[in-house]
């Protein structure tokens, strides 16, 4: 059995993780948290004992680290004795905190693709380019590394395989719909980390469609979707993670990912965008200083962690399916509603960061307890749904189901 966690990672995700862990360290055990910016992680300790968050009294602690130092990172993984790794840091880091947890023989969890600074939106399938390379590697060793187990990619992974086990006959479209109906009050500001956001859009949309990858421009696609609670949004097509692990291991012929904006933002994406400051490549100055145009940006916009006082309003999240059940056309839409100020009250987070950072703790306990410790690298979907979902029912992020019978928590459809 698995424990001791050492959490990498010090923004508003981490915060999460870090509380979520908290209220189960009488399985996970001591907790270690580690970033470049050691004053961010001992905040992230304060906020846990201020909330009470720690379920019995045990050692949480805070490290600098730069994560891409992979002997470093090996070194605080052997101090601390961590079993569990759970890498929320920028996504630049994860295959040095790979490396570092194969190499220490420990458990890795992260919540989306690596990606490298100078390029953006690579060649499908993008875990082909990074982390799957290590596929072998990690099944001769007995690794256990479970990627991208946030909430999408992660939960919506779930809740994709949950459909075609037990739902449908066969799949013809899975269409993940993000919709953030909350408002910050801020005049311009982005949910998570704005370099990895913006980088998700200013490069070609990827989906699968009729079993090949089909390549769109950011905001060229749309669609309109009447989504209990949040009501009804506007959603465009959007390249993302899950897109590339579920169009391997599921065999459905059309998965797309679709995510809501507002008129506002796409105004002022698109300004910046025209400008070129949301580029990765450096430019230099008159004054002959290279900057990167998008880090730039980011370091002028406010930091996420800093919307949750003033967040208000709603999440939905879920998987729209559409595929046949017993000779019939059948459809269901699974999902999870999560409100801004509920995730603060609680964690001192946002809802956009509550929603990433509860299931990599849900899947950290599966781990601890053996259901998920698998010694081999695997995305969410080639894993046990049920025993997930049912963990992430009782941490703050209940699934339900709306079909033709009507809509209702997710095990009651059974």
């Amino acid at each position: 059995m698995k424990k001791n966690v050492l959490i990498i990672g010090a923004g508003g995700v981490a915060k999460v993780v870090a509380h979520k862990c908290a209220q189960h360290n009488d399985e996970l055990g001591r907790i270690a948290i580690a970033s470049r910016n050691i004053s961010k992680c001992q905040a992230i300790i304060d906020s846990v004992k201020a909330k009470g968050s720690l379920k019995q009294p045990a050692e949480i602690q805070a490290y600098a680290l730069n994560a891409l130092d992979i002997e470093a990172t090996k070194a605080l993984i052997r101090e601390t004795e961590s079993q569990i790794v759970i890498n929320v840091g920028s996504s630049f880091l994860n295959m040095s905190v790979l490396r570092a947890c194969i190499d220490t023989g420990v458990a890795y969890l992260d919540t989306a693709i690596h990606e490298e600074p100078g390029k953006v939106c690579e060649t499908p399938p993008w875990y082909g380019n990074y982390e799957w390379k290590h596929l072998a590697e990690c099944q001769d060793k007995g690794i256990t590394a479970i990627l991208g187990v946030g909430f999408d990619p992660g939960v919506v992974n779930a809740y994709a395989a949950l459909a075609q086990q037990q739902y449908f006959d066969t799949i013809e479209s899975i269409d993940i719909l993000d919709v953030n109906a909350g408002s910050h009050g801020k005049y311009f500001a982005t949910n998570f980390d704005p370099e990895i956001n913006f980088r998700e859009f200013t490069g070609q949309v990827w989906s699968w469609q009729n079993s090949q990858w089909t390549s769109n421009s950011m905001f060229e696609v749309k669609r309109t979707d009447d989504l209990p609670v949040v009501g009804e949004q506007n959603l465009y097509l959007t390249g993302h993670d899950e897109v590339h692990s579920l169009s391997k291991h599921l065999n459905v012929p059309n998965v797309r990912f679709w995510m809501s904006f507002g008129e506002h933002y796409i105004n002022v994406f698109t300004v910046l965008n025209s400008l070129g400051l949301l580029s990765e490549q450096p430019v230099k100055t008159a004054e002959g200083l290279e900057v990167v145009p998008l880090k730039v940006v980011k370091a002028v916009l406010p930091d996420p962690s800093s919307l949750a006082p003033g967040y208000s309003g709603k999440t939905c999240i879920g998987d729209l399916v559409k595929g046949t059940k017993d000779g019939k056309p059948a459809e269901l839409f699974i999902y999870n509603v999560a409100d801004h100020k509920d995730a603060y009250v609680e964690t001192d987070s946002q809802g956009i960061s509550y929603t990433a950072g509860v299931p990599p703790v849900a899947a950290a306990l599966l781990v601890a307890r053996g259901e998920w410790d698998v010694s081999r690298m695997a995305n969410v979907e080639e894993l046990p749904a049920a025993p997930f979902l049912k963990l992430l029912d009782v941490m703050g992020l209940p699934t339900r189901i709306k079909d033709k019978d009507g809509d209702r928590p997710w095990d009651q459809a059974l």
